[in-house]
């Protein structure tokens, strides 16, 4: 990128920003002090606006806003209806580069022209995302493979994005002092270099892959290793339904409440079990075939547990569900959390009552007025007695957490939440005794 490149695109984030920000602000502002009466009215429009504008600079150019806007697009137990609305177009309506650019990088990438390697090319993208897109293609020996591309420059454009969003965040924090977004930004900068890697991408396939060999409901692509390379992924080519299609779903006989179960216990098994996650649930990564069985796509953001971890997470999540206060805070401490005052076990009990609230049985996603309650009385907690660690791992976890939560809303989720985690952090705790 050109230095003009790199200010124009942080002026366009920034002055979106701004908008967005002092808009909700006005509103808010003369909701309390002159008592305006249309103000929800006001705030649904905001809504709107900020989500069509988010959406069409991310199209515009795309990077890090296209992960950005999917995260928000993912969210539908915590977003206003009018984000999801719009910014769900972000999971799979990207629009593709021009096959030529495409065809150029390929061929760099293989060495050889497309015509060596493949009987059959699709020229038209049957995915196209943030920082690649996926093509349909027939090798010679007449395997049907899906050919991911990283996009050329993709690199420059994500390290510019990234200064861009520490700039902007710090601005944000100095004028809402109780917002801290830096172990966000600082675990994004540590999980993108990862996600550009497709080396590391395919051999992440190949662990989780492993790790439910034993299971028939859980598909993940098999790696074409001899013409995979850092920036080109040759994979099996699987088809399916997409996870949120329930019509597709309910056309071939898939239950939805069966899709959701499945859902919830591979991520069970990963996180307590295995200790190998795969940390970008959003809904482009998955796809169901009848039975259900779930097919598991792009594993460039995966997160590998120690045992000490998996089983202090184990603990502690043991302890929130039975309600065991002292377990939990001492869970907590071991996992690495501190607060300011070590002595003030307040902060750990106000985040242990709010995970149970959202683990209500029969429902398998947040509501969102329950999380608005709790996240105050949270703030309320953290800003008296402040955190001043938290291990980057229980981090990643809560994004995962978050995404599977906006997943349950698409899927009108009724997994007893309770019901399913207790059996695996218990078989966790057991195996290690």
């Amino acid at each position: 990128m050109r230095p003009t490149d790199h200010i124009d695109r942080f002026a366009s984030v920034s002055a979106l920003a701004a908008r967005v920000y002092l808009g909700y602000k006005a509103i808010s502002l003369a909701e309390s002090r002159l008592g305006l009466k249309d103000a929800e009215a006001r705030r649904s429009k905001h809504h709107t606006w900020s989500a069509r504008s988010l959406y069409d600079l991310a199209i515009r150019r795309q990077g890090l806003l296209i992960k950005f806007g999917q995260a928000i697009g993912s969210r539908p137990d915590l977003i206003p209806d009018e984000y999801i609305a719009v910014l769900s177009r972000l999971q799979d309506q990207v629009p593709p580069k021009p096959f030529r650019l495409i065809e150029r990088h390929i061929v760099r990438e293989l060495g050889r022209p497309l015509a060596g390697v493949f009987t059959d090319f699709e020229t038209t993208p049957i995915a196209a995302a943030s920082l690649a897109q996926v093509h349909r293609a027939r090798l010679k020996d007449h395997r049907e493979v899906a050919v991911k591309v990283q996009y050329p420059g993709i690199w420059d454009i994500v390290q510019n994005d990234l200064r861009s969003l520490r700039f902007l965040l710090r601005i944000l924090s100095v004028l809402e002092r109780n917002l801290d977004f830096g172990p966000i930004i600082e675990e994004i900068s540590r999980n993108v270099p990862l996600e550009l890697d497709f080396i590391n991408e395919g051999h992440n396939a190949e662990i989780i892959a492993r790790n439910f060999a034993s299971r028939e409901d859980i598909i993940v692509p098999r790696i074409v290793w001899e013409y995979t390379t850092r920036r080109l992924l040759v994979m099996e080519y699987l088809d399916g339904v997409k996870i949120t299609d329930l019509e597709g779903m309910h056309r071939l006989g898939i239950d939805p409440q069966a899709v959701a179960q499945l859902v919830t216990g591979a991520y069970c098994e990963q996180l307590f079990l295995h200790g190998m996650f795969h940390a970008d649930p959003h809904p482009g990564n998955f796809f169901v075939r009848p039975g259900p069985k779930l097919i598991m796509l792009d594993f460039g953001l995966c997160r590998q547990l120690d045992d000490q971890f998996r089983l202090g997470y184990a603990k502690l999540v043991n302890a929130m569900l039975t309600w065991t206060p002292a377990e939990m805070v001492q869970a907590f401490h071991d996992l690495g959390f501190r607060v300011r005052r070590s002595g003030d076990p307040t902060p750990y009990l106000v985040i242990g009552r709010a995970f149970m609230q959202s683990s209500i049985p029969g429902r398998g996603y947040v509501d969102p007025d329950l999380v608005a309650d709790a996240n105050a009385r949270v703030a309320r907690a953290v800003r008296a007695n402040p955190f001043v660690e938290i291990p980057r791992e229980f981090l990643l976890i809560m994004r995962v957490t978050g995404l599977l939560s906006g997943l349950g809303k698409h899927l009108d989720s009724r997994v007893d939440v309770i019901g399913t985690l207790l059996p695996y952090t218990r078989a966790a705790l057991e195996g290690a005794s």
